[in-house]
This record gives C-alpha cells, sequence and structure tokens, in this order.
C-alpha cells in the first residue's frame, strides 16, 4: 500500500470535485481505495460521490436550465439525510462536495442572469444568492438576497438567507432582527441545514437538545431564541402589521382550539405572536391590563415559557 500516493489522489479527487467533475473524481477515489483500501476518508468520499452522480443522472433530461440548478439544490435536504447514516463525516470531503454542488447549479443560474427579464426573478436571484453563500463569497451574496428581498420582502426563506449572510458578514444585529422576520412569518419555510451562521446554529442546536424533532424544531426557534436573549431586537409595527398581527393570533387560537393533533406546531407559534403583541403594547406605551391579559394567554398555554419569559 502506497498510503502517501493515495493522500494525494485524495487530494486530487477534491480538486476535480471543485470542478465539477465528479466523474474523473470518482474514477480518481477508485484508484486510491486500491492503494489504501483501509482509508475511511476516500471510501467515505467515494460513496458521497457516487450518491451525487447516482441523483444528479436524470439532469440532462431537464431542459430548463432554471429547472437544473434548482433540481440540485434541492437534493441536499436528501443528501442531509444520507449523510446522517455516517458515524463520521470528513469536513474536506463536505467542502469539495458542497463547492460541486453550488459552482454547479451556479453555472445554469448565472446564464440565465445575463438577460434583463430574468433579472427581477425573486426566485432565481434567491438560488444564486444560495449559491454564492456556498462558495464562500457572502458580499455577492449579499446583492443578489438583497435583490430578492426588495422584490419579496414577506418571503420567510429569502429573509433567513438574507439574515444567514449578515451574520456571516459580522453584522450581527442586523442577522439578529431579520432572523426574527423571517421566523415570524412562517418559520416552517426555512430551510435550516442551509443555514450557516454560528449563532442561529447554536440556537437550533439547543432547541433540538430540548427534545424537539423536525417541524417542532423551526417553530420553537423563535420562542426560545427569545428567551435566550438572541432574538430580542425589537421594532415598532405599523398600525396595519397590528391589525394582522391580531387577527393571525385570533386565527391560531382558534385552531388550536379546534384541532388539537396540529398542537405541537401551533403552540410555539401561538406563544411566538404573543411575544410580538407583548413588544407593540410595551412600544406604544399600551394600558398594563392589554399586557397582563397576554401574559396570562402565555401562562395558559405553557408555564414554564411564562415563567421564563417574566422572570
Amino acid at each position: 500500500m502506497d498510503k502517501g500516493q493515495a493522500a494525494g489522489l485524495l487530494k486530487e479527487a477534491y480538486e476535480k470535485l471543485k470542478t465539477s467533475d465528479a466523474l474523473s473524481a470518482c474514477g480518481v477515489l477508485e484508484d486510491a481505495l486500491v492503494l489504501d483500501y483501509e482509508n475511511e476518508e476516500i471510501k467515505h468520499a467515494l460513496k458521497c460521490v457516487n450518491w451525487w452522480l447516482e441523483y444528479t443522472r436524470r439532469i440532462d433530461e431537464l431542459k430548463n436550465p432554471y429547472e437544473k440548478g434548482s433540481f440540485l439544490i434541492s437534493l441536499l435536504k436528501q443528501y442531509h439525510v444520507f449523510l446522517s447514516n455516517f458515524e463520521q463525516v470528513y469536513e474536506q470531503c463536505q467542502y469539495a462536495i458542497r463547492y460541486y454542488v453550488y459552482s454547479k447549479a451556479l453555472f445554469f443560474f448565472e446564464g440565465l442572469l445575463i438577460s434583463p427579464a430574468n433579472q427581477h426573478d425573486p426566485g432565481l436571484l434567491l438560488l444564486a444568492g444560495r449559491c454564492y453563500k456556498g462558495l464562500g463569497n457572502y458580499d455577492e451574496a449579499l446583492k443578489y438576497l438583497e435583490q430578492a428581498f426588495s422584490i419579496k420582502k414577506e418571503d420567510a426563506e429569502t429573509l433567513a438567507q438574507l439574515a444567514d449572510v449578515n451574520a456571516l458578514l459580522a453584522q450581527a444585529r442586523h442577522a439578529k432582527a431579520l432572523f426574527r422576520e423571517a421566523f415570524f412569518i412562517d418559520p416552517l419555510k426555512i430551510d435550516l441545514k442551509s443555514l450557516e451562521s454560528a449563532f442561529i446554529l447554536k440556537v437550533r442546536d439547543k432547541v433540538c437538545g430540548l427534545g424537539f424533532k423536525d417541524e417542532e424544531v423551526n417553530e420553537w426557534i423563535p420562542v426560545y431564541g427569545y428567551l435566550w436573549g438572541v432574538f430580542t431586537i425589537k421594532r415598532q409595527l405599523k398600525q396595519t402589521e397590528v391589525g394582522r398581527l391580531k387577527q393571525s393570533i385570533f386565527s391560531l387560537e382558534t385552531e388550536y382550539e379546534a384541532n388539537p393533533a396540529r398542537r405541537s406546531l401551533l403552540k410555539p407559534r401561538l406563544i411566538n405572536h404573543y411575544f410580538w403583541l407583548v413588544d407593540h403594547y410595551e412600544t406604544v406605551h399600551e394600558d398594563s391590563s392589554f399586557i397582563d391579559e397576554t401574559l396570562l394567554k402565555i401562562k395558559v398555554l405553557d408555564p414554564d415559557i411564562y415563567n421564563m419569559y417574566t422572570g
């Protein structure tokens, strides 16, 4: 066995991945495994590359570049499930895979963005921004995500990606404000696996540690994010926003009573809405009875959250 030569081939395979040449990378990894068949990283990398080769075989059947790029990005969720089966994940390998996916997808999106007709498509701008973020080009990512946000301000996913990039650019206060807005609009539209900034991942991991799973994690993040002092950047609501907030609370309360099967998701969302309403009352110096009434609703819904909130 020539372990030194195998290590060199492993490095070469990673470089080929970064140039979007997964097929050649696979061949190099197979040669490396012959030289060092006990190397766990080579085995891991080969399994990962083969996964992408298998799942991207049908990409040539797609005619539209937007569909091709979107298809690649959509596979990331399935890939994360695949990775969860491994006891150990090798970061250098995942960095190369990540570069492969985002650079390949960006190739399709950039071709579309040449046309002025596509430069105001918020979905395309969001995907391009995600790709640039994934490649570590945060300034370029910020440009595309801000354009997407200017067109589609009420989109939770766009806001979350914009928040993430701001955090990666060390704009923590702005990032926290944007994250709070995103998780208020619709927590379930936010792909947690696509977020990279340290503080949001820390909140996610702590919420997971409390025993919540899957969609529950998304819903509880803004609640615990607020209680832990992360989502505490406040702003004054417009009158129309206050009206929508109260209407949304009424709808959530009604559904909570009528649909016990969905209470595990409705409860944290309702609590987060109550937090926003209390913030509003405090900001405009509303009569304390309104605040007390809302706090009582939180207490009835979840005494432990109430104690954390008031303590």
